[in-house]
């Protein structure tokens, strides 16, 4: 990791993830709010955002990344 990279926590994530889901809180708002690159936000909802799989079930593009790699 380089030197003047930060490193946030998987809850920090999901939690700037969330708030970007619900609606009503722009890229620009939280790169203001947190101090997070905006590409940094582009990657997290796309990797955290949930996938509805069924009626009642939904995982993550990571979640489901790491069941392929199961299954083959």
């Amino acid at each position: 990791m380089a030197k003047n990279q930060k490193s946030y926590t998987p809850e920090f994530k999901q939690q700037i993830v969330d708030l970007y889901n619900a609606g009503g809180t722009s890229y620009p708002q939280l790169e203001r709010e947190y101090g997070v690159n905006r590409s940094t936000l582009s990657n997290w909802v796309k990797q955290l955002s949930p996938i509805k799989v069924s009626e009642e079930e939904t995982v993550t593009l990571k979640e489901y990344k790491a069941l392929q790699k199961e299954w083959c």
